[in-house]
């Protein structure tokens, strides 16, 4: 049984200059102690996505229909005090600017001992105190660096501070949001590391956001490729690598260098994104960037095509 189901969900934000489509009837599921990694080029919807797994959309934002089952129980039914017992206790999010998610004004410890309190009422302070010592030996923070500050820490610190916390009620299913973001190579792969062997250790599902290739290859079980808010690729991580069928799969595969020593030729995509606001939805967004596009590409919406048991793609054009 999934833990995680989401059944056509789309989700839009409200703006001055029209509607836009954020998020367009996307589904996928997710086993439990697995990991889903979803890629893609900046603005294609993958954070809006992960965000409204936790609901967690700003004002204008708005599941517009679909279904999110988690546990067997729809989320989007659910009141905001029901979601708050939810978020951090089973589901909990690593958030892609570790600056941003800590309070300046409170030490560390104060705020991940507010998150165990809040969830874990019978815990004393001092038990929740001893919990954060045990938090942070777990992601390589020394217990001493516990009262600190926010901005005590370097870029690295914050971000293991940020993955304790995620990790301070031990919750089924934890959502890493470009989690090594602006952080140099060794501290991302460190990062990396800690996130495999912690997930490993309690049997976390993971759902990893990234625009990085390398990173979700790393990391996730299977991969989900997104493309202007669709989910345009989906499948084991293995398949979808090996034999990408997607031309936008394709195409960014062929952007990114290997550290194997290959050397091909790095192909850009050209052109642009689509428009999100207003855009029409008859239509495959990719088709004016596609190297492959016939006539009903620009008429016609894609059909996904079960390439296997573990991999489909949406194109109608596949060859």
């Amino acid at each position: 049984m999934a833990l995680l189901e989401v059944k056509n969900l789309s989700i839009g934000y409200h703006s001055q200059k029209g509607y836009l489509h954020a998020v367009e009837d996307i589904s996928f599921s997710l086993k439990p102690g697995k990991s889903l990694g979803f890629v893609g080029e900046s603005g294609c919807g993958k954070t809006t996505l992960g965000m409204a797994l936790m609901r967690l959309l700003p004002p204008n934002g708005e599941i517009r229909e679909g279904r999110v089952f988690f546990e067997g129980k729809d989320l989007l039914i659910k009141s905001d005090e029901e979601m708050r017992k939810i978020r951090w206790k089973k589901i909990a999010m690593i958030f892609q600017a570790a600056m941003n998610a800590l309070n300046p004004v409170h030490r560390i410890e104060d705020q991940i001992a507010e998150t165990i309190l809040a969830h874990n009422p019978i815990y004393s302070k001092e038990e929740a105190i001893k919990k954060v010592e045990d938090l942070f030996v777990l992601v390589g923070i020394t217990k001493d660096r516990m009262r600190d500050y926010p901005h005590q820490y370097s870029g690295g610190m914050k971000q293991r501070a940020i993955i304790a916390m995620a990790l301070a009620c031990l919750p089924t299913l934890i959502i890493a949001d470009e989690p090594t973001t602006a952080l140099d190579v060794i501290v991302q792969d460190q990062i990396l590391k800690e996130i495999k062997v912690l997930q490993e250790k309690f049997k976390i599902s993971l759902i990893f956001i990234s625009h990085d290739i390398s990173v979700v290859s790393d990391v996730c079980d299977d991969i989900g490729v997104m493309y202007a808010g669709k989910l345009v690729e989906y499948g084991d991580r293995l398949e979808v690598f090996s034999s990408p069928v997607h031309p936008y799969t394709k195409a960014l595969l062929s952007s990114y260098p290997t550290v194997t020593g290959d050397k091909y030729k790095l192909e850009p995509i050209p052109g642009e994104p689509p428009n999100l606001i207003n855009q029409p939805l008859s239509c495959c967004r990719f088709c004016h960037r596609c190297p492959s596009a016939i006539g009903p590409c620009n008429t016609q919406s894609p059909a996904w095509v079960e390439l296997s048991p573990t991999h489909k793609a949406l194109c109608s054009n596949i060859r």
